[in-house]
């Protein structure tokens, strides 16, 4: 079979090869640009992918193919739903949307079954309806829109910081004050695994959360976390931050707990309903495996 090559002109200076297809819609992400690097040359020659673009640069790549996804039959555990909106409490495992390495079994695939359609929100199939995410093996409340109308002022909404989430996390270490504050900007790291990294950077967005403390054990404390932004990574990198990492975080902790997943479960969540305005919150208890963890 024939590849049709696609050329792009580089409008930008000092920008990554992989950053900057990534930004003009060639490819998904920089991970997905990556694995077309031996499909891609500049100005005719093959480089890496931290190869810095000047304005000018001819850039020849092979397109990703089209991406097919569909509804599959997974379980979705439904707290409230209406013709605009859904509220579940999502299962540790199971990965928001579709990315690279999470092609399927995703929530978008269960929310096409059960809903049969949802808005391509941000012009992106793969963000159908979801409007904010959990990291996969983070448990709780979560709400998606089943039409375009409700899914941009969830999103406008959401980018304000206006929607109340609260979670549950349990932490290495006795936390000593009663509550606190982290205000502590959050740059993705450009080593290694994807991972959230504090900075004081041009670059860095900015992110608060604040806690207090529900129990304090031997050697861990059980802290219930508020989100006034929502940062990937965030309450794990900040806890991180401050010397208390989230118990079982493979990512932002150096303890080897015997745990299958990290400790964390959005216990709470409040928002207005994007059409009729009224306040809505919802509250989930700890599921099975962290209840027995305590």
């Amino acid at each position: 079979m024939e590849i049709s090559y696609l050329k792009k002109t580089c409008s930008k200076d000092n920008v990554r090869l992989d950053a900057y297809l990534a930004d003009i819609g060639a490819y998904k992400s920089r991970s997905q640009a990556t694995k077309f690097l031996d499909k891609i040359t500049v100005n005719g020659k093959s480089v890496n992918k931290n190869y810095k673009l000047k304005s000018g640069d001819i850039i020849d790549f092979e397109p990703a193919p089209e991406e097919v996804f569909g509804p599959e039959k997974i379980p979705l555990d439904i707290r409230y739903e209406d013709d605009d909106i859904i509220v579940i409490s999502k299962q540790a495992g199971l990965v928001c949307h579709p990315s690279t390495g999470h092609e399927t079994h995703t929530l978008v695939n269960a929310l096409l079954y059960h809903c049969g359609e949802l808005p391509d929100l941000q012009g992106d199939k793969t963000r159908a309806g979801i409007v904010h995410r959990l990291d996969g093996d983070t448990s709780g409340l979560l709400v998606a829109a089943k039409t375009m109308q409700a899914g941009e002022k969830l999103m406008a909404d959401m980018k304000e910081h206006k929607p109340n989430r609260h979670y549950l996390a349990l932490v290495h270490g006795v936390v000593k004050p009663d509550t606190g504050k982290i205000d502590a900007p959050l740059l993705r790291s450009v080593k290694g695994r994807p991972k959230m990294i504090v900075r004081d950077d041009a670059a860095a967005k900015d992110a608060i959360t604040t806690f207090k403390v529900i129990e304090r054990y031997n050697d861990t404390t059980l802290l219930d976390c508020k989100l006034h932004t929502g940062r990937t990574h965030q309450i794990r990198a900040h806890m991180e931050f401050i010397g208390h990492p989230v118990v079982g975080d493979p990512l932002y902790s150096s303890f080897k707990d015997d745990i299958k997943r990290q400790f964390l479960h959005c216990y709470v969540l409040g928002f207005n309903h994007p059409i009729t305005g009224e306040y809505m919150e919802f509250k989930d208890e700890l599921p099975q495996d962290l209840k027995e963890i305590l």
